[in-house]
């Protein structure tokens, strides 16, 4: 996690930040990050942990409303409650947050971090059962035979 920290805050250093937040989300939660000899850094965080990080590192809370967040209405005591409201706003996993993230790959590569390609997608759903059509009903004559004379008795 003192990794991330690092890409954190050299995404904040060098103003990359600013006008792609969500795809800096995007990025620490589900894109891996090494460094150009390989070294992993970062293979995604929660973001229980995303939002501590924030926290710890002081981020602009004004950079909540580029995620969707209207900083005036969460949580302003609570900082990582706040960033964990912002990151669940962001729709981190939107093709807004993918889009950004795609922009900041180049400008962590000239601060000296490679990030992966996005996942693959959404997770593929299973597939459901196909429904049966009901069985027809068949008349027994012998049944209604029956319950007459079970009737006349």
């Amino acid at each position: 996690m003192d990794s991330l920290r690092e890409v954190l805050e050299a995404a904040r250093t060098n103003g990359i930040v600013a006008g792609r937040f969500r795809g800096l989300l995007h990025i620490a939660i589900g894109r891996t990050v090494t460094k150009p000899d390989g070294t992993k850094v970062s293979a995604g965080a929660t973001w229980r942990e995303l939002s501590a990080l924030l926290k710890n590192l002081r981020y602009d809370p004004e950079l909540g409303r580029e995620a969707g967040a209207d900083p005036d209405t969460l949580s302003p005591r609570d900082r990582e409650r706040y960033w964990y409201a912002v990151i669940a706003l962001a729709r981190v996993d939107g093709p807004e947050a993918r889009s950004e993230a795609d922009q900041l790959v180049e400008p962590l590569r000239a601060a000296g971090y490679v990030v992966s390609q996005p996942p693959a997608g959404p997770a593929p759903q299973a597939a459901s059962k196909p429904k049966l059509a009901p069985k027809p009903k068949a008349d027994k004559p012998e049944a209604t035979e029956d319950k007459a004379k079970k009737k006349k008795k």
